[in-house]
């Protein structure tokens, strides 16, 4: 008698492993964040290699301080922004918590927007403190730890969607 074989949603994964990645980063995030702000005056500047500097900067707006100099009401819109991206993050975790790329490509945008909800709804401002410059180009815009998950998960849902189409 043929059993049949049941094929398992990968939607069973469990939440804990992503949740617990995502606490790292945040964790990781804040940690920089306060040694930075504890080491350094607002501007101020440290010289490191001839392309990269650390500083100490403060961002009301979003990505490239886009709408830093709005008058207050982004502060708000980018903490609620960023908790509904959450909550929506978690949702996508719980139902496709499986597919590995995808999950991890989650899981560093969701550690990555909470580290910066987290600035905004203590400080007011995200803490920026990467700076990356390169002579003739000027200097990029500084950015964190939080940033940089974001970006990597932006890359990651990118590759995870190539890899899909390819197949």
């Amino acid at each position: 008698m043929a059993t049949k074989k049941i094929i398992s949603s990968k939607s069973s994964a469990s939440l804990t492993p992503w949740l617990g990645i995502a606490f790292i980063i945040i964790l990781i995030d804040q940690l920089t964040k306060i040694t930075i702000t504890r080491t350094f005056v607002l501007g101020e500047e440290k010289f490191i290699t001839s392309f990269f500097n650390l500083v100490l900067a403060y961002n009301k707006g979003a990505a490239f301080s886009f709408l830093h100099d709005a008058g207050g009401w982004q502060r708000h819109f980018f903490t609620a922004i960023g908790l509904a991206a959450a909550a929506y993050i978690i949702y996508l975790l719980k139902k496709h918590g499986g597919q590995r790329m995808f999950s991890w490509a989650l899981t560093l945008v969701l550690g990555g927007a909470l580290g910066n909800v987290i600035d905004r709804v203590v400080y007011g401002h995200v803490v920026d403190f990467l700076d990356f410059h390169w002579e003739g180009l000027g200097h990029f815009p500084a950015f964190n730890v939080a940033d940089t998950a974001i970006c990597v998960g932006a890359a990651l849902f990118i590759l995870d969607e190539l890899r899909r189409v390819n197949k």
